[in-house]
């Protein structure tokens, strides 16, 4: 009973979500385009279908997926777990180890499963004529968020400051938008960004958090925020390397 009372304000939830774009996009099409929608039954089947979809995926997180990675956050980043690893002295930012792996290893697996970068994907790959693959993208894409997670991570751990990793970072960014094939680039730009949605951000926060509170002389405040930053800027990098690597084989096969 108390399953099915979730489930339905869960879903009451994404309806009130839904209903807003719906309506946005039914005003224009009929009062300002002033044109009849066409497949309306298939329109409102697709409707009905995002909302069960997004219903039960919501619920598959809350129930299954959030749990678990904030005790994987906790069990990683408790201090008798990584004073084991420590031995007799103080841990220092190698003995947090696990923690690096856990954090690449959540960040590529979420940024696969985001429905939002499949998205994006599938249609990446039908303009351009399958010039770019589906799976490619999204490998490339989640490597970067891997990586950018685990830096992240480290950064927590030893209390660097986050504006000089972003700094940095864009710079790589716009030297790299000098060299990189022109067609990939507003794609990299915009992959930075469908990293950080429904399945991500909850899971890298908890992550974030969780360090920040057991990491001695941390602030859950000041150093828990900012491992979203890095699952946006990272990915930029490696879709813009991967297409540069892939136009540099191009070269070098045809010659």
């Amino acid at each position: 009973m108390e399953y099915l009372e979730r489930l339905t304000h869960m879903g009451l939830a994404t309806l009130r979500d839904v209903v807003p774009i719906a309506l946005v996009i039914f005003v224009f099409q009929l009062a300002v385009l002033r044109r009849p929608i066409p497949n309306l039954g298939r329109v409102l089947l697709g409707f009905a279908y995002v909302l069960v979809g997004l219903t039960l995926f919501l619920l598959g997180l809350e129930e299954a997926l959030f749990p678990l990675g904030r005790a994987m956050a906790q069990q990683l980043t408790d201090p008798v777990f990584i004073g084991t690893l420590a031995g007799d002295g103080a841990p220092r930012w190698q003995d947090y180890y696990w923690v690096y792996l856990f954090a690449a290893a959540i960040g590529f697996s979420t940024t696969i499963a985001e429905p939002s970068l499949i998205a994006v994907a599938l249609k990446a790959s039908e303009v351009s004529g399958g010039a770019i693959s589906v799976w490619g993208l999204r490998v490339a894409v989640g490597v970067g968020v891997a990586v950018g997670i685990a830096l992240g991570t480290f950064r927590i751990v030893t209390g660097t400051p986050l504006h000089a990793y972003i700094i940095a970072g864009y710079v790589v960014v716009v030297i790299q938008t000098l060299f990189a094939p022109r067609m990939i680039v507003p794609l990299a730009y915009d992959s930075g960004g469908v990293t950080t949605s429904t399945v991500t951000v909850p899971l890298v926060t908890a992550l974030g958090l969780g360090l920040a509170s057991t990491v001695p002389g941390r602030s859950p405040l000041l150093d828990g925020f900012g491992l979203i930053a890095f699952a946006s800027l990272f990915p930029m990098m490696t879709v813009m390397g991967y297409a540069q690597l892939s136009a540099w084989r191009a070269r070098r096969n045809a010659r």
